[in-house]
Protein backbone atom coordinates (compact mmCIF):
# COMPACT_ATOMS: atom_id res chain seq x y z
CA UNK A 1 0.00 0.00 0.00
CA UNK A 2 1.44 3.52 -1.12
CA UNK A 3 1.94 5.86 1.41
CA UNK A 4 -0.82 8.65 1.42
CA UNK A 5 0.48 11.99 -0.99
CA UNK A 6 0.77 15.08 1.70
CA UNK A 7 -1.49 17.43 1.85
CA UNK A 8 -1.16 20.60 -0.67
CA UNK A 9 -0.07 23.94 0.75
CA UNK A 10 -3.00 25.91 0.87
CA UNK A 11 -4.05 29.71 0.78
CA UNK A 12 -5.71 30.55 4.01
CA UNK A 13 -8.22 33.73 4.41
CA UNK A 14 -6.74 35.84 1.78
CA UNK A 15 -8.57 38.67 -0.97
CA UNK A 16 -7.03 37.62 -4.49
CA UNK A 17 -4.31 39.93 -5.22
CA UNK A 18 -3.44 41.38 -8.97
CA UNK A 19 -1.05 38.86 -10.57
CA UNK A 20 -0.92 36.65 -7.42
CA UNK A 21 -1.18 33.52 -9.43
CA UNK A 22 2.32 34.55 -10.98
CA UNK A 23 3.78 34.02 -7.48
CA UNK A 24 2.05 31.36 -6.07
CA UNK A 25 2.26 28.87 -8.12
CA UNK A 26 1.55 25.14 -7.96
CA UNK A 27 5.04 24.20 -8.31
CA UNK A 28 6.67 27.14 -5.83
CA UNK A 29 3.78 26.24 -3.30
CA UNK A 30 4.93 22.78 -3.45
CA UNK A 31 8.72 23.90 -2.63
CA UNK A 32 7.28 25.90 0.44
CA UNK A 33 5.61 22.79 1.31
CA UNK A 34 8.15 20.91 1.05
CA UNK A 35 10.67 23.08 3.25
CA UNK A 36 7.97 23.46 5.85
CA UNK A 37 7.65 19.63 5.99
CA UNK A 38 11.46 19.19 6.24
CA UNK A 39 12.61 22.51 8.36
CA UNK A 40 9.91 23.83 10.94
CA UNK A 41 10.24 20.87 13.48
CA UNK A 42 13.88 21.81 13.48
CA UNK A 43 13.05 25.60 13.53
CA UNK A 44 10.44 25.05 16.46
CA UNK A 45 13.03 23.30 18.65
CA UNK A 46 15.35 26.43 17.98
CA UNK A 47 12.77 28.54 19.25
CA UNK A 48 12.35 26.49 22.15
CA UNK A 49 16.03 26.48 22.55
CA UNK A 50 15.78 30.61 22.93
CA UNK A 51 13.73 30.80 25.67
CA UNK A 52 15.83 27.67 27.61
CA UNK A 53 19.16 30.06 27.16
CA UNK A 54 17.07 33.60 28.22
CA UNK A 55 16.38 31.43 31.50
CA UNK A 56 19.73 30.72 31.89
CA UNK A 57 20.60 34.81 31.03
CA UNK A 58 18.01 35.34 33.82
CA UNK A 59 19.96 33.04 36.58
CA UNK A 60 23.37 33.92 35.80
CA UNK A 61 23.31 37.60 34.32
CA UNK A 62 26.02 36.59 32.34
CA UNK A 63 27.04 35.32 28.94
CA UNK A 64 30.11 33.83 27.34
CA UNK A 65 32.22 32.10 24.45
CA UNK A 66 31.06 28.67 24.26
CA UNK A 67 33.15 26.06 25.37
CA UNK A 68 31.81 22.99 23.48
CA UNK A 69 33.09 24.89 19.99
CA UNK A 70 36.62 26.34 21.16
CA UNK A 71 38.03 24.18 18.72
CA UNK A 72 36.32 26.29 15.92
CA UNK A 73 38.01 29.15 17.29
CA UNK A 74 40.96 27.77 17.66
CA UNK A 75 41.21 26.33 14.38
CA UNK A 76 43.20 28.92 12.39
CA UNK A 77 42.51 26.86 8.89
CA UNK A 78 39.00 27.42 7.68
CA UNK A 79 37.85 30.62 5.69
CA UNK A 80 34.23 30.96 4.19
CA UNK A 81 34.02 30.46 0.70
CA UNK A 82 35.39 33.67 -1.52
CA UNK A 83 32.61 35.97 -2.38
CA UNK A 84 31.23 35.83 -5.98
CA UNK A 85 32.08 38.70 -7.95
CA UNK A 86 28.72 40.55 -7.87
CA UNK A 87 29.53 40.42 -3.83
CA UNK A 88 32.79 41.32 -3.33
CA UNK A 89 32.41 45.49 -3.21
CA UNK A 90 30.33 46.33 -1.05
CA UNK A 91 31.29 49.55 0.23
CA UNK A 92 27.47 51.25 0.40
CA UNK A 93 24.51 49.13 0.90
CA UNK A 94 20.78 50.76 0.58
CA UNK A 95 18.37 49.06 2.73
CA UNK A 96 14.46 49.31 2.44
CA UNK A 97 10.97 47.44 1.37
CA UNK A 98 10.18 45.74 -1.65
CA UNK A 99 7.29 48.31 -3.16
CA UNK A 100 7.16 49.05 -6.66
CA UNK A 101 8.88 53.13 -6.39
CA UNK A 102 11.39 51.72 -3.86
CA UNK A 103 12.24 48.35 -6.10
CA UNK A 104 13.22 51.19 -9.07
CA UNK A 105 15.17 53.55 -6.60
CA UNK A 106 16.89 51.43 -4.80
CA UNK A 107 18.33 49.23 -7.98
CA UNK A 108 19.28 53.19 -9.25
CA UNK A 109 21.00 54.78 -6.40
CA UNK A 110 24.44 53.87 -7.14
CA UNK A 111 24.68 51.91 -3.94
CA UNK A 112 26.65 48.10 -4.71
CA UNK A 113 23.75 46.37 -2.59
CA UNK A 114 20.00 46.88 -2.37
CA UNK A 115 18.86 45.20 0.94
CA UNK A 116 15.56 44.21 -0.46
CA UNK A 117 13.52 43.94 2.60
CA UNK A 118 10.54 41.79 3.88
CA UNK A 119 11.21 41.94 7.45
CA UNK A 120 11.75 45.11 9.71
CA UNK A 121 11.52 47.18 6.72
CA UNK A 122 7.87 45.65 5.72
CA UNK A 123 4.96 45.28 7.51
CA UNK A 124 3.92 41.73 6.91
CA UNK A 125 0.62 42.37 5.12
CA UNK A 126 -0.45 39.78 2.41
CA UNK A 127 -0.44 42.06 -0.33
CA UNK A 128 3.45 43.26 0.81
CA UNK A 129 4.57 39.28 0.98
CA UNK A 130 2.91 38.82 -2.33
CA UNK A 131 3.17 41.80 -4.44
CA UNK A 132 6.80 42.63 -3.14
CA UNK A 133 7.86 38.92 -4.60
CA UNK A 134 5.93 39.89 -8.07
CA UNK A 135 8.25 43.49 -8.07
CA UNK A 136 11.84 41.65 -7.72
CA UNK A 137 10.39 38.97 -10.60
CA UNK A 138 9.35 42.16 -13.02
CA UNK A 139 12.84 43.99 -11.84
CA UNK A 140 14.85 41.09 -12.89
CA UNK A 141 12.81 40.70 -15.96
CA UNK A 142 12.70 44.20 -16.63
CA UNK A 143 9.05 44.35 -16.67
CA UNK A 144 9.35 46.99 -13.95
CA UNK A 145 7.98 50.46 -14.33
CA UNK A 146 6.35 52.80 -11.61
CA UNK A 147 4.31 56.26 -11.82
CA UNK A 148 3.36 57.95 -8.87
CA UNK A 149 -0.30 58.84 -9.01
CA UNK A 150 0.11 61.90 -7.20
CA UNK A 151 3.09 63.29 -8.64
CA UNK A 152 2.85 62.24 -11.96
CA UNK A 153 6.71 61.01 -12.07
CA UNK A 154 7.52 58.40 -13.70
CA UNK A 155 10.43 55.48 -12.29
CA UNK A 156 12.46 53.20 -15.16
CA UNK A 157 15.21 50.92 -14.55
CA UNK A 158 18.72 52.26 -15.46
CA UNK A 159 21.17 50.05 -17.30
CA UNK A 160 21.75 46.79 -15.86
CA UNK A 161 25.24 47.72 -15.05
CA UNK A 162 24.17 50.41 -13.43
CA UNK A 163 22.26 48.10 -11.09
CA UNK A 164 22.82 47.48 -7.24
CA UNK A 165 23.22 43.89 -6.71
CA UNK A 166 20.09 42.42 -4.44
CA UNK A 167 20.51 40.69 -1.14
CA UNK A 168 16.92 39.89 0.25
CA UNK A 169 15.60 39.48 3.63
CA UNK A 170 13.28 37.09 4.77
CA UNK A 171 11.52 37.40 8.22
CA UNK A 172 12.93 36.15 11.23
CA UNK A 173 12.30 32.62 12.41
CA UNK A 174 9.91 33.77 15.19
CA UNK A 175 7.74 34.77 13.05
CA UNK A 176 4.25 32.78 11.10
CA UNK A 177 2.33 33.48 7.66
CA UNK A 178 -1.21 32.77 8.42
CA UNK A 179 -2.58 33.11 5.12
CA UNK A 180 -0.47 29.78 3.58
CA UNK A 181 -1.36 26.89 5.80
CA UNK A 182 -0.05 23.18 5.45
CA UNK A 183 -1.99 20.28 6.75
CA UNK A 184 -3.58 22.51 9.17
CA UNK A 185 -0.95 24.24 10.04
CA UNK A 186 0.91 28.48 9.47
CA UNK A 187 3.88 27.80 7.74
CA UNK A 188 6.95 30.32 8.86
CA UNK A 189 7.27 33.09 7.13
CA UNK A 190 10.84 32.86 6.81
CA UNK A 191 10.50 29.76 4.69
CA UNK A 192 7.56 31.43 2.41
CA UNK A 193 9.47 34.79 2.02
CA UNK A 194 13.03 32.58 1.26
CA UNK A 195 11.04 30.04 -0.70
CA UNK A 196 8.87 31.84 -3.42
CA UNK A 197 11.98 34.05 -3.84
CA UNK A 198 14.26 31.34 -4.39
CA UNK A 199 12.23 29.17 -6.63
CA UNK A 200 11.33 31.93 -8.87
CA UNK A 201 14.68 33.78 -9.20
CA UNK A 202 17.66 31.19 -8.35
CA UNK A 203 18.22 30.40 -12.08
CA UNK A 204 17.38 33.98 -13.21
CA UNK A 205 19.67 35.82 -11.01
CA UNK A 206 22.52 32.94 -12.06
CA UNK A 207 21.93 33.93 -15.78
CA UNK A 208 22.11 37.61 -14.77
CA UNK A 209 25.62 37.20 -13.55
CA UNK A 210 24.39 37.58 -10.12
CA UNK A 211 23.10 34.64 -7.36
CA UNK A 212 20.12 34.46 -4.83
CA UNK A 213 22.04 36.26 -2.31
CA UNK A 214 19.89 36.79 1.54
CA UNK A 215 20.54 38.45 4.77
CA UNK A 216 19.33 36.32 8.07
CA UNK A 217 17.73 38.34 10.53
CA UNK A 218 17.82 37.73 14.43
CA UNK A 219 19.87 34.84 14.12
CA UNK A 220 20.49 33.64 17.98
CA UNK A 221 22.81 31.26 17.78
CA UNK A 222 25.37 28.92 15.35
CA UNK A 223 22.47 25.86 15.45
CA UNK A 224 20.45 29.05 13.89
CA UNK A 225 22.31 29.19 11.47
CA UNK A 226 23.05 25.59 10.68
CA UNK A 227 19.57 25.27 9.78
CA UNK A 228 19.69 27.93 7.48
CA UNK A 229 22.44 25.73 6.16
CA UNK A 230 20.94 22.97 5.23
CA UNK A 231 17.64 24.49 3.89
CA UNK A 232 20.42 26.09 1.56
CA UNK A 233 21.81 22.66 0.87
CA UNK A 234 18.41 21.41 0.04
CA UNK A 235 17.34 24.06 -1.74
CA UNK A 236 19.87 24.40 -4.30
CA UNK A 237 19.84 20.32 -5.38
CA UNK A 238 15.88 20.81 -5.85
CA UNK A 239 16.02 23.22 -8.87
CA UNK A 240 19.45 22.26 -9.64
CA UNK A 241 21.77 24.57 -9.46
CA UNK A 242 25.28 24.41 -8.00
CA UNK A 243 26.35 23.54 -4.36
CA UNK A 244 27.60 26.93 -3.22
CA UNK A 245 25.64 29.16 -5.16
CA UNK A 246 23.41 30.47 -2.33
CA UNK A 247 25.10 33.62 -0.27
CA UNK A 248 23.75 35.10 3.19
CA UNK A 249 25.47 37.48 5.05
CA UNK A 250 23.82 37.37 8.51
CA UNK A 251 23.17 40.15 10.78
CA UNK A 252 24.51 40.12 14.24
CA UNK A 253 21.92 41.71 16.23
CA UNK A 254 21.83 39.75 18.99
CA UNK A 255 23.33 39.80 22.18
CA UNK A 256 23.62 35.70 22.22
CA UNK A 257 24.67 35.68 18.24
CA UNK A 258 27.44 38.49 19.35
CA UNK A 259 29.35 35.61 21.39
CA UNK A 260 28.60 32.87 18.16
CA UNK A 261 30.18 34.75 15.29
CA UNK A 262 33.05 32.21 14.37
CA UNK A 263 30.38 29.59 14.81
CA UNK A 264 27.93 31.16 12.60
CA UNK A 265 30.51 31.66 9.97
CA UNK A 266 31.85 28.00 10.02
CA UNK A 267 28.08 26.52 9.67
CA UNK A 268 27.21 28.36 6.89
CA UNK A 269 31.02 28.36 5.18
CA UNK A 270 30.03 27.36 2.17
CA UNK A 271 27.48 29.93 1.72
CA UNK A 272 28.63 32.82 3.92
CA UNK A 273 29.45 36.39 2.50
CA UNK A 274 29.63 38.16 5.77
CA UNK A 275 28.51 39.59 8.87
CA UNK A 276 26.45 42.85 9.59
CA UNK A 277 26.63 44.95 12.86
CA UNK A 278 22.98 46.30 13.62
CA UNK A 279 22.19 48.43 16.53
CA UNK A 280 18.81 49.09 17.44
CA UNK A 281 17.83 45.20 17.54
CA UNK A 282 21.15 44.67 19.17
CA UNK A 283 19.92 46.94 21.94
CA UNK A 284 16.74 45.23 22.05
CA UNK A 285 18.43 41.89 22.34
CA UNK A 286 20.25 43.03 25.47
CA UNK A 287 17.61 44.60 26.99
CA UNK A 288 15.45 41.35 26.31
CA UNK A 289 17.95 39.10 27.51
CA UNK A 290 19.08 40.77 30.98
CA UNK A 291 16.02 42.38 32.11
CA UNK A 292 16.67 40.82 35.19
CA UNK A 293 20.29 41.60 35.73
CA UNK A 294 19.80 44.80 37.89
CA UNK A 295 20.90 48.65 37.42
CA UNK A 296 23.99 47.95 35.65
CA UNK A 297 22.11 46.67 32.46
CA UNK A 298 19.95 49.54 32.40
CA UNK A 299 20.39 51.50 29.16
CA UNK A 300 19.76 55.28 28.94
CA UNK A 301 17.45 57.29 26.34
CA UNK A 302 18.96 55.17 22.60
CA UNK A 303 19.83 58.23 20.89
CA UNK A 304 22.40 58.67 23.94
CA UNK A 305 23.67 54.72 22.97
CA UNK A 306 26.25 55.79 19.77
CA UNK A 307 28.57 52.94 18.46
CA UNK A 308 31.48 54.72 20.21
CA UNK A 309 30.30 53.28 23.36
CA UNK A 310 32.51 51.03 25.02
CA UNK A 311 30.59 47.68 24.49
CA UNK A 312 29.64 48.53 20.95
CA UNK A 313 33.35 49.08 20.34
CA UNK A 314 33.81 45.85 21.37
CA UNK A 315 30.72 44.77 19.34
CA UNK A 316 31.96 45.71 15.90
CA UNK A 317 35.47 45.62 16.19
CA UNK A 318 35.28 42.20 17.09
CA UNK A 319 33.24 41.61 14.13
CA UNK A 320 35.65 43.10 12.04
CA UNK A 321 38.09 40.71 13.02
CA UNK A 322 36.23 38.00 13.21
CA UNK A 323 34.96 38.40 9.26
CA UNK A 324 38.80 39.02 8.15
CA UNK A 325 40.19 35.97 9.77
CA UNK A 326 37.65 34.15 8.06
CA UNK A 327 37.86 35.47 4.62
CA UNK A 328 33.96 37.39 5.17
CA UNK A 329 33.14 40.53 4.42
CA UNK A 330 32.49 43.21 7.61
CA UNK A 331 29.48 45.42 7.13
CA UNK A 332 28.49 48.35 9.13
CA UNK A 333 25.61 49.74 10.58
CA UNK A 334 22.95 51.49 9.19
CA UNK A 335 22.75 55.73 8.27
CA UNK A 336 18.64 56.30 8.80
CA UNK A 337 18.86 59.79 8.33
CA UNK A 338 16.05 61.16 5.94
CA UNK A 339 17.63 64.57 4.10
CA UNK A 340 15.04 67.47 4.26
CA UNK A 341 14.40 69.16 1.21
CA UNK A 342 12.89 71.94 3.91
CA UNK A 343 15.79 72.63 6.18
CA UNK A 344 19.44 72.79 4.70
CA UNK A 345 20.64 73.32 8.42
CA UNK A 346 18.97 70.37 9.32
CA UNK A 347 21.43 68.64 6.51
CA UNK A 348 24.27 70.11 6.79
CA UNK A 349 24.47 68.85 10.52
CA UNK A 350 23.31 65.30 9.62
CA UNK A 351 25.30 65.21 6.75
CA UNK A 352 28.12 65.46 9.44
CA UNK A 353 27.47 63.12 11.30
CA UNK A 354 26.55 60.68 8.81
CA UNK A 355 30.34 61.19 7.32
CA UNK A 356 31.79 61.25 10.87
CA UNK A 357 30.06 57.86 11.36
CA UNK A 358 30.93 56.06 7.92
CA UNK A 359 34.53 57.53 8.16
CA UNK A 360 34.99 55.57 11.53
CA UNK A 361 33.85 52.31 10.11
CA UNK A 362 35.86 52.25 6.84
CA UNK A 363 38.74 53.42 9.67
CA UNK A 364 38.31 50.51 11.38
CA UNK A 365 38.17 48.31 8.69
CA UNK A 366 34.66 47.52 7.86
CA UNK A 367 33.99 46.44 4.13
CA UNK A 368 31.01 48.28 3.16
CA UNK A 369 28.04 50.03 5.31
CA UNK A 370 24.07 50.45 5.05
CA UNK A 371 22.37 53.45 4.29
CA UNK A 372 18.41 54.30 4.09
CA UNK A 373 18.55 57.30 1.76
CA UNK A 374 19.63 57.43 -1.73
CA UNK A 375 21.21 61.29 -0.96
CA UNK A 376 23.40 59.27 1.72
CA UNK A 377 24.89 57.22 -0.74
CA UNK A 378 27.43 59.49 -2.04
CA UNK A 379 28.66 60.66 1.38
CA UNK A 380 28.88 56.64 2.25
CA UNK A 381 30.65 56.09 -0.76
CA UNK A 382 33.22 58.53 -0.35
CA UNK A 383 34.35 57.35 3.47
CA UNK A 384 34.93 54.27 1.99
CA UNK A 385 36.17 54.99 -1.35
CA UNK A 386 38.78 57.05 0.55
CA UNK A 387 39.89 54.04 2.14
CA UNK A 388 39.85 51.46 -0.54
CA UNK A 389 40.59 53.13 -3.22
CA UNK A 390 40.27 50.60 -6.25
CA UNK A 391 40.16 47.89 -4.11
CA UNK A 392 36.76 46.24 -3.26
CA UNK A 393 37.51 45.54 0.43
CA UNK A 394 39.81 45.60 2.70
CA UNK A 395 39.67 41.99 4.39
CA UNK A 396 43.39 41.75 4.18
CA UNK A 397 43.32 44.60 7.32
CA UNK A 398 43.05 41.52 10.09
CA UNK A 399 42.92 43.24 13.02
CA UNK A 400 44.92 41.43 15.00
CA UNK A 401 45.20 44.28 17.43
CA UNK A 402 41.59 43.49 18.74
CA UNK A 403 40.74 41.74 21.84
CA UNK A 404 37.67 41.02 23.42
CA UNK A 405 36.90 39.73 26.79
CA UNK A 406 33.20 37.61 27.26
CA UNK A 407 32.71 40.87 29.33
CA UNK A 408 33.67 43.71 27.44
CA UNK A 409 30.37 42.84 25.42
CA UNK A 410 28.09 42.79 27.90
CA UNK A 411 30.05 46.35 29.77
CA UNK A 412 26.66 48.29 29.62
CA UNK A 413 27.78 50.13 33.01
CA UNK A 414 30.90 51.62 31.23
CA UNK A 415 28.33 54.43 29.37
CA UNK A 416 28.02 57.48 31.88
CA UNK A 417 24.44 58.76 30.00
CA UNK A 418 21.30 57.78 32.42
CA UNK A 419 17.91 57.71 31.21
CA UNK A 420 15.59 60.74 31.21
CA UNK A 421 12.78 62.11 31.65
CA UNK A 422 12.89 63.44 27.61
CA UNK A 423 14.02 59.91 26.90
CA UNK A 424 10.40 58.61 27.43
CA UNK A 425 8.95 60.79 25.83
CA UNK A 426 10.75 60.16 22.98
CA UNK A 427 10.27 56.28 23.11
CA UNK A 428 6.56 56.99 23.96
CA UNK A 429 6.15 58.96 20.63
CA UNK A 430 8.34 57.22 18.37
CA UNK A 431 6.64 54.04 19.58
CA UNK A 432 3.14 55.06 18.90
CA UNK A 433 4.17 57.11 15.48
CA UNK A 434 5.59 54.11 14.04
CA UNK A 435 3.47 51.11 15.19
CA UNK A 436 0.51 52.94 14.11
CA UNK A 437 2.30 53.19 10.37
CA UNK A 438 3.11 49.62 10.74
CA UNK A 439 -0.79 48.79 11.67
CA UNK A 440 -1.66 50.43 8.31
CA UNK A 441 0.75 48.52 6.21
CA UNK A 442 3.97 50.46 6.65
CA UNK A 443 7.44 48.67 7.84
CA UNK A 444 9.59 51.50 6.46
CA UNK A 445 8.66 55.10 8.41
CA UNK A 446 9.76 58.65 8.18
CA UNK A 447 9.79 59.79 11.78
CA UNK A 448 11.86 63.46 12.51
CA UNK A 449 13.95 62.64 9.72
CA UNK A 450 15.35 59.28 10.54
CA UNK A 451 13.81 55.85 8.59
CA UNK A 452 12.64 53.93 11.51
CA UNK A 453 11.91 50.03 10.75
CA UNK A 454 10.01 47.63 13.71
CA UNK A 455 13.70 47.73 15.53
CA UNK A 456 12.88 51.02 16.60
CA UNK A 457 9.80 50.32 18.31
CA UNK A 458 11.05 47.30 19.76
CA UNK A 459 14.07 49.39 21.73
CA UNK A 460 11.75 51.92 22.03
CA UNK A 461 9.29 49.66 24.01
CA UNK A 462 12.32 47.29 25.95
CA UNK A 463 13.20 50.79 27.02
CA UNK A 464 10.10 51.68 29.15
CA UNK A 465 9.57 48.31 30.00
CA UNK A 466 13.17 48.08 31.58
CA UNK A 467 13.13 51.80 32.99
CA UNK A 468 10.12 50.81 34.97
CA UNK A 469 11.22 47.17 35.96
CA UNK A 470 14.45 48.89 37.62
CA UNK A 471 12.40 51.73 39.42
CA UNK A 472 14.83 54.48 37.11
CA UNK A 473 14.68 57.97 39.11
CA UNK A 474 14.93 60.30 35.96
CA UNK A 475 16.80 63.83 36.32
CA UNK A 476 13.64 65.63 37.03
CA UNK A 477 12.71 63.83 40.53
CA UNK A 478 10.20 60.97 38.88
CA UNK A 479 10.24 57.37 39.01
CA UNK A 480 9.76 55.23 35.72
CA UNK A 481 6.01 53.58 36.66
CA UNK A 482 2.97 51.94 34.68
CA UNK A 483 1.54 55.33 35.54
CA UNK A 484 3.80 57.38 34.81
CA UNK A 485 4.53 55.36 31.02
CA UNK A 486 0.78 55.64 30.94
CA UNK A 487 0.59 59.42 31.40
CA UNK A 488 3.38 60.66 29.10
CA UNK A 489 1.58 58.16 26.10
CA UNK A 490 -1.62 59.81 27.19
CA UNK A 491 0.09 63.16 26.14
CA UNK A 492 1.79 62.24 22.56
CA UNK A 493 -1.19 60.94 21.74
CA UNK A 494 -2.60 64.40 22.23
CA UNK A 495 -0.36 66.26 20.56
CA UNK A 496 -0.10 64.04 17.53
CA UNK A 497 -4.02 64.95 17.12
CA UNK A 498 -3.40 68.37 17.82
CA UNK A 499 -0.68 68.34 14.87
CA UNK A 500 -2.44 66.04 12.21
CA UNK A 501 -6.20 67.00 13.35
CA UNK A 502 -9.19 65.33 14.13
CA UNK A 503 -10.12 63.80 10.86
CA UNK A 504 -6.78 62.79 9.98
CA UNK A 505 -6.49 61.00 13.91
CA UNK A 506 -9.73 59.67 13.04
CA UNK A 507 -8.57 57.78 9.68
CA UNK A 508 -5.56 56.38 11.53
CA UNK A 509 -4.59 53.29 13.84
CA UNK A 510 -3.75 55.96 16.40
CA UNK A 511 -5.85 54.94 19.31
CA UNK A 512 -5.03 51.42 18.98
CA UNK A 513 -1.52 51.88 18.47
CA UNK A 514 -1.12 53.96 21.45
CA UNK A 515 -2.58 50.96 23.21
CA UNK A 516 -0.23 47.98 21.67
CA UNK A 517 2.60 50.41 22.92
CA UNK A 518 1.68 50.21 26.46
CA UNK A 519 0.41 46.58 26.29
CA UNK A 520 3.78 45.31 25.49
CA UNK A 521 5.91 47.78 27.90
CA UNK A 522 3.73 47.62 31.02
CA UNK A 523 2.87 43.69 30.82
CA UNK A 524 4.96 41.78 33.07
CA UNK A 525 5.28 38.65 30.81
CA UNK A 526 7.73 40.81 28.31
CA UNK A 527 6.76 39.33 24.67
CA UNK A 528 9.31 38.57 22.80
CA UNK A 529 8.56 40.25 19.77
CA UNK A 530 6.51 43.42 19.58
CA UNK A 531 5.82 41.93 16.01
CA UNK A 532 3.83 39.19 17.82
CA UNK A 533 1.18 40.62 19.72
CA UNK A 534 0.94 43.59 16.42
CA UNK A 535 0.71 40.69 13.65
CA UNK A 536 -2.68 39.62 15.14
CA UNK A 537 -4.11 42.96 14.95
CA UNK A 538 -2.52 43.34 11.37
CA UNK A 539 -5.44 43.44 8.34
CA UNK A 540 -4.37 42.10 5.44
Amino acid sequence: MSAPAPSPLVVVDAEPLPRQEEVLTEAALAFVAELHRRFTPRRDELLARRAERRAEIARTSTLDFLPETAAIRADDSWKVAPAPAALNDRRVEITGPTDRKMTINALNSGARVWLADFEDASAPTWENVVLGQLNLIDAYTRNIDFTDARTGKSYALKPAEELATVVMRPRGWHLEERHLAFEGRAVPGALVDFGLYFFHNAQRLIDLGKGPYFYLPKTESHLEARLWNDIFVFAQDYVGIPQGTVRATVLIETITAAYEMEEILYELRDHAAGLNAGRWDYLFSIVKNFRDGGQKFVLPDRNAVTMTAPFMRAYTELLVRTCHKRGAHAIGGMAAFIPSRKDAEVNKVAFEKVKADKDREAGDGFDGSWVAHPDLVPIAMASFDAVLGDRPNQKDRLREDVSVAPGDLIAIDSLDAKPTYDGLHNAAQVGIRYIEAWLRGLGAVAIFNLMEDAATAEISRSQIWQWINAGVVFENGETATPELARKVAAEELAAIRAEIGEEAFAAGKWQQAHDLLLHVSLDADYADFLTLPAYEQLVG
